[in-house]
């Protein structure tokens, strides 16, 4: 297994004082990196340490958010827990926040005044709108970033309620955009000394992921609109009924347009005036779509899939997790690991699916308990005091 000082954060340490999501995650994938995490937490805990599925008396949720960090609980109105947090914000290379704007300066410990003790800190504030502007002192959860940021008015299929997409994504896509800045001002701060302010909010970091959908408002005035498994853009590229159940396929360009026709045997579409052109078949997809599935529904997905992958046409089944985590790529990959409860429970997680040249991204240690670590951070303190 590769010891944590060969990988590319090795030596930098990190002070994580988030609870639930973007910010846990934001920390994980720095400590996935070799960054030493060390995750303050109120008295009571992360309050994801409360959420089902509770194995051996610990979060399985929390466990998938926190591994690769240590956990010391803070009161940090406490003036002692209070002097223990400056102390270890002066070491760190990094301060990561998910507090509401304004907390964490009636807690004196915001980034103008722990840059005053620390000059080249970078000091990351994940929140719902960003540090300034009308909304900034309003909290928020994924869902409710999701319906103010666009993502739900382009997510399901016209006519029917609102839903939102089934993974937080608001949540981890600031997570990521977190991490990646954090990663960026390091390096800034390696050469300059001088550390940096990281604004990261859940409704820029939305948006920002919706680069297709804005650009398409920005360059045409027309709204985005729901379009259920659909392409605005591209067709054959959607979910499709088979005779036993739904699958994909994405055929993207004309040449895998006309391999759609080949395995269907539709080869007449090809001259069809509504179809030649990607354009051609954007626009006129509600009419294509009956066309195709009704030489579909003939027989099973399975047989489909087998025969579009032979010709080298993108498809793939609809997988629930336990079929996508079950698949032989996932496997091949080692994504899925086992790791440690503090109980010494083991459990099954999905680990660091980006790979690196020469480094291996293991899971070094489980989800820490809480305040576990409370005696060897505070004795590496004392320790660095003396030197």
């Amino acid at each position: 297994m590769n010891e944590p000082q060969s990988l590319p954060l090795a030596g930098v340490r990190v002070v994580e004082i988030c609870q639930i999501a973007a910010g846990p995650f934001c920390g994980m994938l720095l400590a996935d990196m070799g960054a030493e995490v060390i995750k303050i937490e109120p008295p009571t805990g992360d309050a994801m340490r409360a959420w089902p599925p509770i194995t051996d008396g610990y979060s399985e949720n929390f466990a998938s958010l926190n591994r690769n960090k240590k956990s010391i609980a803070l009161d940090l109105k406490d003036q002692g827990d209070y002097d223990t947090a400056r102390a270890l914000i002066t070491r760190a290379d990094v301060v990561i926040e998910n507090s509401r704007p304004g907390v964490m300066e009636r807690l004196k410990l915001d980034y103008e005044t722990a840059k005053a003790w620390n000059p080249a800190l970078v000091y990351c504030s994940i929140s719902a709108f960003g540090q300034t502007g009308p909304k900034a002192k309003q909290g928020a959860f994924d869902v409710t970033m999701q319906a103010i940021s666009g993502i739900m008015s382009v997510t399901g299929h016209e006519g029917v309620p609102p839903v939102k997409c089934g993974v937080p994504i608001a949540d981890f896509a600031t997570g990521l955009y977190g991490a990646f800045n954090v990663a960026s001002a390091l390096m800034a701060a390696r050469q300059s000394g001088q550390g940096s302010h990281i604004d990261a909010s859940m409704l820029g970091c939305s948006l920002g992921i919706a680069a297709l959908q804005t650009s398409e408002y920005f360059g045409t005035g027309n709204v985005p609109r729901k379009l259920g498994a659909a392409h605005p853009r591209n067709s054959p590229y959607e979910a499709y009924a088979a005779r036993d159940t739904h699958f994909v396929i994405a055929a993207g360009n004309d040449r895998l347009w006309e391999k759609v026709c080949a395995v269907t045997g539709l080869e007449a579409l090809k001259d069809d005036p509504r179809f030649v052109t990607t354009s051609d078949r954007a626009t006129n997809q509600a009419e294509l779509k009956p066309l195709l599935e009704e030489r579909f529904v003939k027989e099973d997905a399975e047989e489909w899939l087998a025969r579009f992958s032979a010709a080298g046409v993108p498809c793939a089944p609809i997988n629930t997790y336990p079929e996508a985590l079950a698949d032989p790529q996932v496997e091949a990959q080692g994504w899925v690991q086992r790791t440690e409860l503090p109980s010494g429970a083991e459990i099954s997680t999905f680990g660091p699916p980006v790979s690196m040249s020469g480094r291996a991204f293991t899971i070094r240690s489980g989800p820490p308990g809480l305040d576990g670590d409370r005696a060897a951070i505070l004795a590496e303190l004392d320790a660095e005091k003396v030197a």
